[in-house]
């Protein structure tokens, strides 16, 4: 049980309170309680017994009376380190940042008693999770780091104390000190998931592969199944266009159903693998839950072009142009499927909106070109049908045939 609240407490308590101290130090909770119920029925605002009464309910996850509890801990006694640590680290765990992070910063400049060092300690702990930015927002990590460093002139460093680092090091773009730090985890502590995980992460972002692969493939033999050392697994096998990628991403899969992250990864694989109708039907499922969901709308209408499914390709394509109207990719394959179904005013529209948000290719001249050619004007065909002709420098060998044909049909002279 934790230190009662108080260096500021100078008034000893009462018989019933450390009796339920007691019986609070053997999980008695019913005993503890009742003591402590008949006793702040009396002293409502003993901050000690209101303390104790949080932890208990804490202790049995009741976090709402928990809560109101140590709330009123604080209100009888605001120098309280430990009721406010506790309120603080109750509301980070309900998801209530905003709230716990004021409790936990005052926290950090009360006096912790004959708790020590280690009590202000963790409350800096709890404070750099919350100022750590979510990973992939792009946020400032300095907060949190500033944090870290406080927790760190009070105690030791843990493994943990290295794992944040490493992660912080990685959202600030300090790759370098970010894999130092997950290699120093993973020398003490070779089975860490999480260690593992964003060592292989940082090397998948390096292309380092094989590197990858031999990293993860050790982890996995001390953690089997794990999804997301799997994941990886997975994710490095399709990189090296590794066969073996698609059995465990589908095996992956059967285990964990409903993880749409997983299921959207083996319809990515299955596609690239050649399996369009396999992949569009795990798209088709993802979409049935996220139906607005612009990348998921762009991979199924993706597909639908290599199934020759233009029509349908057309319909998805303009979903997306309506639910993410700067995604230029959307106006790229819209342009595309309405070539094919022979829609050349409509593969113009979306070209010109395209062109807004995506520079041109090879492939978006000839998409001018030929819609333009026909709709019989001749001006713009044969200038794109150029344009093509440059930027394709001979990658295209079936289309620049095309093209020189109908230059020299669209250029001659009456």
């Amino acid at each position: 049980m934790p230190e009662a609240p108080g260096a500021a407490d100078v008034q000893m308590p009462s018989a019933a309170v450390l009796a339920a101290e007691a019986a609070i130090v053997k999980s008695d909770w019913k005993t503890a309680e009742a003591k402590l119920d008949l006793w702040l029925a009396a002293h409502p605002d003993d901050a000690r017994a209101l303390f104790d009464a949080g932890y208990a309910a804490d202790a049995q996850n009741r976090l709402e009376d928990a809560a109101g509890l140590y709330r009123r801990a604080v209100a009888a006694n605001p120098k309280s380190m430990e009721a406010r640590l506790s309120l603080g680290l109750l509301l980070a765990r309900q998801g209530k940042p905003a709230e716990a992070r004021p409790e936990l910063a005052a926290a950090t400049k009360l006096d912790p008693g004959v708790a020590g060092p280690a009590l202000k300690a963790r409350a800096w702990r709890a404070l750099a999770e919350i100022d750590r930015p979510a990973p992939g927002s792009g946020g400032d990590t300095t907060a949190a780091s500033n944090d870290l460093l406080e927790a760190l002139k009070l105690t030791p460093e843990t493994p943990e104390d290295t794992l944040l680092a490493a992660n912080l090091a990685e959202q600030s773009g300090q790759y370098d000190a970010a894999e130092t730090a997950y290699r120093r985890v993973l020398a003490n502590e070779p089975k860490s998931e999480q260690a593992n995980a964003g060592l292989a992460h940082l090397l998948i972002r390096k292309k380092q592969y094989p590197e990858a692969e031999t990293l993860l493939r050790a982890a996995l033999a001390a953690l089997p199944d794990d999804p997301a050392l799997t994941a990886q697994l997975a994710t490095v096998l399709a990189a090296q266009n590794k066969a073996e990628a698609i059995p465990l991403l589908q095996k992956l899969h059967a285990a964990h159903p409903n993880d749409d992250a997983i299921t959207n990864m083996l319809a990515e694989v299955l596609s690239e693998a050649g399996d369009v109708a396999g992949a569009d039907q795990l798209y088709v499922k993802l979409l049935a839950a996220s139906p607005v969901d612009s990348d998921l709308l762009i991979a199924h209408g993706q597909n639908l072009v290599l199934e020759g499914k233009f029509a349908e390709a057309v319909g998805v394509f303009s979903k997306v142009t309506e639910v993410a109207p700067t995604n230029g990719d959307g106006w790229s394959g819209l342009a595309f499927a309405a070539s094919r179904t022979h829609q050349p005013a409509l593969t113009l529209h979306a070209l010109t909106v395209r062109s807004k948000f995506l520079p041109e290719n090879a492939s978006t001249y000839f998409l001018w070109a030929t819609a333009y050619d026909t709709l019989h004007q001749k001006p713009q065909a044969a200038a794109y049908y150029h344009q093509f002709l440059d930027a394709a420098a001979g990658k295209f060998p079936d289309q620049e045939w095309q093209a020189r044909q109908r230059l020299q049909l669209l250029e001659r002279k009456p």
